[in-house]
């Protein structure tokens, strides 16, 4: 009888930390381009939360508002062909193409930018090519 030990509960503080071990860095340049990956896919998502973002190809006809900074802030309205997508995650940017007093201006726009107050598609037209310049 005097051998039995009964158990007993212990709280969480007398519990000795667990023992964390040291991450050996192989190739620090590796996690590196790891975690910013990890940082660009939730800052893309917090963008698409804040605001619709279609998916647009080369070929479809946009509509978009977008504020300039000069003196003030102002609400640019901008209509024209999309010719050209580049993708980089968080540094996507599609490349637009409109007519500004009949000579042809090609802008290049960064698609998660909060300058960019609103985004439509008028109109798709099938393309053969990735790049329409």
């Amino acid at each position: 009888m005097g051998d039995a030990v009964e158990p007993v509960a212990q709280d969480s503080s007398s519990v000795s930390p667990e023992i964390v071990w040291p991450i050996k860095f192989k190739r620090p340049d590796k996690i590196a381009r790891h975690i910013m990956q990890i940082l660009n896919k939730e800052a893309m998502e917090a963008v698409k939360a804040d605001r619709e973002i279609p998916d647009i190809k080369p070929g479809y006809t946009v509509h978009l508002k977008v504020e300039v900074l000069e003196n003030k802030c102002r609400v640019s309205i901008l209509k024209g062909i999309v010719i050209s997508r580049h993708n980089a995650g968080l540094n996507t940017t599609f490349r637009l193409w409109r007519l500004v007093v009949s000579v042809g201006v090609e802008s290049v726009f960064p698609l998660y930018s909060p300058n960019i107050k609103e985004f439509k598609v008028l109109d798709k037209k099938e393309v053969r090519k990735a790049k329409l310049y």
